[in-house]
């Protein structure tokens, strides 16, 4: 799920790597919402709620939801860096080494979290998890080649639709959107899904809830890296 890229990848690989992922990602932006009241994964609504703030002129507004952006855009070229300079020097196991990095960097968060109460301010983690979401989303980007963006929902029910109209054409047309159809209906599905589970342990659990998807990460990314010593 973690070690072979593009067309060596088969649909039931990419089927797993969306549904797991975009229930982790669901569960982190759920989370966002419920610390801040922002979302980590949705840049379009954060782009708009800056132009929005900023023609109000509340610049300090404004600020804040254009820097989760740029913390989005950061971590997308952090992954982009990493994944390039294992890929350099071989590491047949580097997407899965990169979410293990994740895993780690959200266990970290949740022990400081947990340890001492109110050290995190409520933009600085909402700004820490914007970052994560932008490396993950670049992570499954690059492995899969585009076919499967964990975060990206806006551009999934776009492509669910073209996939939907295509199942009223041809038999031809029907057979080569079915494989599109499964995969951005589970990824939306997923994503759904983490935010339930993730909005329940929240309040459920509160800060849990960071270890938590940082023991599911380890769970998904140690196995793979296994495999990749491997190849």
């Amino acid at each position: 799920m973690l070690i072979h890229e593009g067309t060596e990848r088969s649909d039931r690989v990419d089927l797993r790597l969306a549904a797991s992922l975009s229930m982790i990602a669901g569960g982190i932006n759920a989370m966002g919402f419920l610390v801040a009241g922002s979302f980590t994964a949705n840049m379009t609504g954060n782009v708009a709620l800056a132009a929005e703030y900023l023609a109000r002129r509340d610049l300090a507004l404004a600020l804040s939801f254009a820097g989760l952006l740029v913390c989005f855009i950061l971590g997308a070229m952090t992954a982009a860096l990493l994944v390039g300079a294992g890929q350099a020097r071989g590491r047949r196991a580097i997407y899965a080494q990169a979410i293990l990095g994740e895993a780690l960097l959200l266990i970290g968060l949740g022990v400081v979290a947990l340890g001492w109460p109110g050290a995190l301010a409520e933009t600085l983690l909402v700004g820490v998890l914007s970052l994560v979401m932008g490396f993950q989303n670049a992570i499954t980007t690059m492995i899969s080649r585009a076919r499967v963006r964990t975060t990206h929902v806006s551009g999934m029910a776009t492509d669910l639709g073209i996939e939907l109209a295509a199942m009223l054409g041809t038999e031809q047309a029907r057979r080569g959107a079915l494989p599109g159809l499964w995969l951005h209906g589970l990824t939306l599905v997923a994503f759904a899904v983490g935010g339930i589970l993730g909005t329940a342990i929240f309040l459920g659990l509160g800060n849990w809830l960071l270890p938590f998807l940082g023991a599911a990460l380890l769970a998904l990314s140690l196995p793979e890296i296994a495999r990749g010593q491997r190849y």
